[in-house]
């Protein structure tokens, strides 16, 4: 009877595990597509009803503002995944923010140019669902203003992985990771406190 509480038991963690691994990839993937809903928002001049006796403007700003919640939301959800380390030196390591603004920027255009509101869902939708099975979903602008970093890192096992850390990373040498969060198989958030953390939590 007590094996098969504890079988039941790991299968509920398991299925746990996967619906907060879903979740958060959903959430990383509204993040980093939402720029597009909201410069088509603030292109149509629109305004929330419950705000009808503000400015315009303050509806703009809440709209903006909605993306950057999210984002912080996402970064609270990474304590739930589970926990992984990189104890070798990587072979490699580039930063990764510059490769991806492009493709960003150009969810710019592709919002001033929609002309009807279910075109822009429509295209969403189709953007949301690939971004959702790429590598893509994990560049969020947003992330840089809350400290992060993107890497592409080639480990000591020459395997290719998007890393999310603040450390700013200039060089290989002595690099480890003992505490990374695992988004999938070959992305990682990294949650070790930065030098600069530390000393805030002692001056603190």
């Amino acid at each position: 009877m007590l094996l098969v509480y504890e079988n039941c038991l790991q299968e509920v963690t398991i299925i746990i595990k996967w619906v907060i691994q879903l979740v958060y990839k959903l959430l990383l993937t509204f993040n980093a597509t939402s720029l597009i809903l909201v410069v088509y928002f603030i292109k149509g001049q629109n305004h929330f009803y419950c705000l009808g006796k503000f400015p315009i403007w303050v509806s703009y700003i809440v709209c903006m503002l909605i993306p950057v919640l999210t984002t912080g939301m996402s970064l609270l959800l990474k304590n739930f995944l589970s926990y992984d380390s990189i104890e070798k030196t990587p072979l490699d390591i580039e930063q990764a923010n510059n490769s991806f603004l492009p493709s960003y920027l150009g969810y710019f255009f592709v919002a001033l140019s929609v002309p009807t509101t279910e075109t822009l869902w429509f295209i969403y939708f189709i953007l949301f669902v690939f971004t959702f099975c790429s590598q893509a979903m994990y560049f969020n602008p947003i992330f840089l203003i809350f400290g992060y970093q993107f890497y592409n890192m080639t480990t000591a096992d020459n395997i290719k992985i998007f890393l999310i850390s603040r450390k700013q990373i200039k060089t290989t040498k002595e690099l480890v990771f003992p505490m990374l969060k695992r988004i999938n198989n070959f992305t990682f958030i990294d949650v070790e406190k930065t030098k600069e953390d530390n000393d805030e939590s002692c001056d603190g």
